[in-house]
């Protein structure tokens, strides 16, 4: 590097304050709130923000407001269109396994089922029925009412209307005002309990997966016959369950 170069090499203080209010522009529009966000003197985020605009990773003023620009959207399309949830959730189910020593599911939202993407079976001699690929209602399921639990009223009505709520086993949900207020439960504790609803002798505890948008896509779960957690004891694991699909969460872009 000579000399030339390093003088106006950048420092990591430089670095950091950039990101910084890169980061509190992508989050907010007004400069005043902008500021604020970045903890910066109004000067150095008003250089900083005209450079990035320059750069075209911000667009607007401070008269309009200021948005993420086209450079960084193209940016963000391309990070986003090649992330592999499959890939980016194997270490943390793995490490989930490790410390419940249950099986772990991962299934995606495909329209009115979920569908497993992952699969990791713990040590125990017992083995799900599960299987990668397979597609599963979601009413009778941990990870299809994590899932459900964030859709509206009318959206909850509509899956009825075109499934109906068929029995899988004794203990399924057969009617919309239950299913209606295991919901609302689920909503309000952030996590779906399955106890041998879809497959008898089966127990599960579930939680949401939200993409980079906040929007429920995936579900995680933790797997287990009831013989080994009777009743609700399934439900201790919560705790996990919620990490897990919250790290994995971050993991594809959203903010919680």
């Amino acid at each position: 590097m000579d000399l030339l170069t390093e003088k106006h090499a950048p420092s990591s203080g430089a670095s950091h304050k950039t990101l910084r209010v890169l980061e509190a522009a992508l989050l907010t529009e007004r400069f005043t709130d902008i500021v604020d966000a970045a903890e910066l003197p109004k000067s150095t985020v008003h250089r900083i923000l005209a450079t990035l605009v320059e750069e075209g990773f911000v667009a607007g003023d401070a008269d309009a407001g200021y948005r993420p620009g086209p450079r960084f959207m193209t940016l963000a399309g391309r990070a986003l269109s090649g992330l592999d949830i499959s890939q980016l959730a194997q270490p943390v189910v793995d490490r989930l396994v490790a410390e419940v020593d249950c099986t772990v599911h991962v299934g995606v939202v495909s329209g009115d089922e979920m569908v497993y993407i992952i699969r990791t079976d713990s040590s125990k001699p017992y083995r799900m029925r599960s299987r990668v690929g397979l597609a599963i209602p979601k009413h009778s399921t941990g990870m299809g009412k994590a899932a459900m639990a964030y859709l509206s009223d009318e959206e909850v009505a509509a899956y009825v209307e075109r499934n109906g709520l068929p029995a899988r086993t004794d203990a399924t949900i057969t009617d919309l005002p239950a299913l209606r207020e295991v919901l609302a439960d689920v909503r309000a504790k952030g996590y779906a309990l399955d106890l041998g609803e879809n497959e008898a002798g089966t127990v599960c505890v579930a939680a949401p997966i939200r993409d980079h948008t906040g929007r429920v896509t995936h579900g995680l779960s933790i797997s287990s016959i009831a013989l080994e957690h009777p009743g609700r004891s399934i439900e201790e694991l919560a705790p996990h369950a919620i990490r897990a699909a919250d790290e994995i969460s971050r993991l594809l872009g959203a903010s919680r």
